[in-house]
């Protein structure tokens, strides 16, 4: 496992988050915080397989102090792989605007999940058709700061 050096993490390389987490990143958290009006962060978390650390952009809602992030990708089958890397290691670490911090991520039990759902839907709007196009139950995750 490498040390956590947030100028030393992989960007994604989805081109739009690749740009938007550079951007974010870059700027210290003033620009590149949000997608169509929604709020974005930056999460970094350590591969599974890699033992290197990776950043992608999340949309994310607030439950009191603590952040969630659906692992919806787009409502495909499968799982997006930064869900499969923090379910195996679960510490991250964050950027939210202009702050950087460590947090312990949860995948949020069905109970759980069903009553911040409509919270994320009035987030991001496409998560409720993201659901409907996928049998896979899209996982809802509570990002704790520590």
């Amino acid at each position: 496992m490498s040390a956590y050096d947030p100028a030393d993490v992989r960007i994604s390389p989805t081109g739009w988050v690749a740009e938007q987490a550079k951007r974010y990143e870059e700027s210290g958290g003033t620009e590149g915080t949000d997608l169509k009006g929604s709020p974005c962060l930056l999460l970094d978390y350590l591969g599974r397989r890699s033992g290197q650390w990776h950043r992608t952009v999340l949309i994310y809602g607030r439950d009191g102090e603590d952040y969630l992030v659906v692992a919806s990708k787009g409502g495909a089958d499968d799982h997006p792989l930064w869900f499969l890397n923090i379910r195996d290691n679960p510490q991250v670490h964050l950027r939210v605007g202009t702050e950087r911090f460590e947090a312990r991520a949860e995948v949020l039990p069905p109970q759980e999940k069903a009553r911040v759902w409509p919270t994320m839907v009035e987030v991001y709007p496409p998560y409720a058709e993201y659901q409907e196009k996928t049998e896979r139950d899209i996982p809802v995750v509570r990002l704790r700061r520590v």
